[in-house]
């Protein structure tokens, strides 16, 4: 492997750190992204893309490529529960999750990557990583043979058994697995006659949710054999039985395209920067894949990670900038883990008490307000960060610090009409003037890093406003 005057090296090409790359490379920053494995990943694995996650996508443009591929669902769950969560109260062009295999989310990325003319890396074994005052060193295989690679700064987006955290001596503390379900791809002979099947009694829980063509991804967890070890192969006939006992009927399963068993291990990185690494998606946390949360948190982080490295890289931002990874994400981490463990009670345990417990909850979700909050946190409409990044300048309207942004219309002075989002393509900044003055940079970064712009009219949620800054992520930094 030949790669000279990196900036950046990605270890792991997953959603997070295709995701990355394509952040990184949107700003033209010179990228390795190494993946130990051949070849992409044909297995669905993954199947949500939330709500937030599209408009993450649709900040750069992407979305329509994704949505074009996948089926919109209107609703989500909480556990398995008989009360969908609603998102169709969201401010939002995507206020629905996406049912996409994780295979074609990858491809989608990579082909994005691909137009950038960036290739991954497949069968690159990183064995040694290392960090000093000036950068970092990886060494490894590629296809048998030894490369070692230099670049200013390392992202581990290598999944939950991520080389790149242990070798950093990062802790990643939580909680061992007490369980574990089994799933499959599967063709049925007796599709159930509601397309989204969640049932859960005391024989066990069970979800079917269609694939398309046929195919129906089916999840158990079997009340009598609940700690079965993740690495004992799952079976169509276990699957099967498990399906019949807690629906009373059989559905014929077969043809199995994929089978696998997971656990509910749940675990968070003590830290997601150290000096010039970072950690991202699984490597950062994992938790039992409750809700479809996993892959999107991970995107999310990536997303969230990219403009800010660009930005130091270019000399846009001093280094500090950096530490706003880990104050943002962090605690993002630490909710994830918090909404999943609740979710793996829910599904896990099938007494009386729980499955009581299970109705009242499902109960309270039928009240808009709390069904919308838990919605909000779900699929990462509800998301706010604290602090602005943006320190200095005439802003000081706290109330829009940290906001997610919706594709609100404008109409800027030369009577162009324009999304918001749209504006936010190019990854920078976006400065909005509303009173006609003009733009003033509120902050110490490059200017290049910013579009300034004059808003003739903006509509009634912004009223009131002299100026609004908006991070390239698309959340307000503040108002004025």
């Amino acid at each position: 492997m030949q790669k000279t005057e990196l900036e950046v090296i990605i270890v792991g090409a997953g959603p997070a750190g295709l995701t990355l790359a394509c952040e990184l490379r949107l700003a033209g920053i010179r990228v390795a992204v190494l993946e130990r494995h051949q070849e992409a990943t044909v297995h669905s694995r993954a199947l949500t893309i939330h709500g937030r996650t599209l408009e993450m996508l649709g900040l750069r443009g992407l979305d329509q490529r994704f949505i074009a591929l996948g089926k919109t669902l209107p609703t989500g769950h909480f556990a398995g529960l008989d009360t969908r969560l609603d998102f169709s109260g969201f401010d939002t062009p995507h206020p629905y999750t996406l049912f996409l295999p994780q295979s074609t989310t990858e491809r989608l990325l990579e082909e994005q990557l691909l137009q950038d003319d960036l290739a991954v890396w497949r069968g690159a074994l990183v064995e040694q990583t290392e960090q000093d005052e000036h950068g970092v060193t990886v060494a490894g295989t590629h296809d048998g043979a030894p490369f070692t690679l230099r670049a200013r700064y390392l992202v581990g987006a290598d999944g939950g058994r991520s080389l790149v955290r242990q070798q950093a001596g990062i802790a990643f503390e939580g909680l061992a697995a007490s369980c574990s379900m089994i799933m499959g791809d599967v063709l049925l002979k007796y599709p159930p006659a509601s397309p989204m099947l969640a049932i859960t009694n005391t024989a066990g829980s069970l979800m079917m949710v269609p694939l398309g063509n046929g195919r129906y991804r089916v999840i158990v967890m079997n009340a009598q054999r609940p700690h079965v070890a993740v690495s004992e192969a799952a079976t169509l006939e276990e699957l099967s039985q498990v399906s019949t006992a807690i629906a009373g009927h059989d559905f014929g399963l077969h043809d199995p395209f994929w089978l696998s068993r997971f656990g509910d291990e749940t675990r968070l990185a003590q830290r997601y920067r150290q000096g010039r690494l970072f950690l991202a998606g699984d490597a950062a946390h994992i938790h039992m894949p409750a809700g479809g949360q996993g892959m999107n948190v991970g995107m999310q982080d990536a997303m969230n990670l990219g403009w800010k490295l660009a930005g130091v890289i270019k000399g846009q931002a001093p280094d500090s900038l950096l530490d706003s990874y880990h104050a943002e994400r962090h605690p993002v981490g630490l909710a994830l883990q918090h909404n999943t463990l609740a979710q793996t009670a829910l599904l896990t345990q099938f007494d009386a008490r729980m499955l009581a417990l299970r109705d009242t909850i499902s109960d309270m979700l039928l009240e808009p307000e709390l069904n919308h909050k838990m919605a909000s946190e779900l699929s990462g409409f509800g998301l706010r960060y604290a602090a602005p990044l943006a320190t200095s300048g005439p802003f000081g309207n706290a109330g829009w610090t940290g906001r997610r942004i919706p594709d609100w219309l404008l109409r800027l002075h030369d009577g162009t009409a324009v999304g918001i989002h749209e504006l936010l393509h190019a990854g920078k900044w976006l400065h909005l003037s509303f009173d006609g003055a003009p733009a003033t940079l509120p902050y110490a970064f490059d200017t290049s890093w910013l579009t300034s712009l004059q808003v003739k009219q903006a509509g009634p949620r912004l009223a009131g406003l002299k100026s609004l800054l908006i991070r390239p992520d698309g959340y307000a930094d503040n108002a004025a």
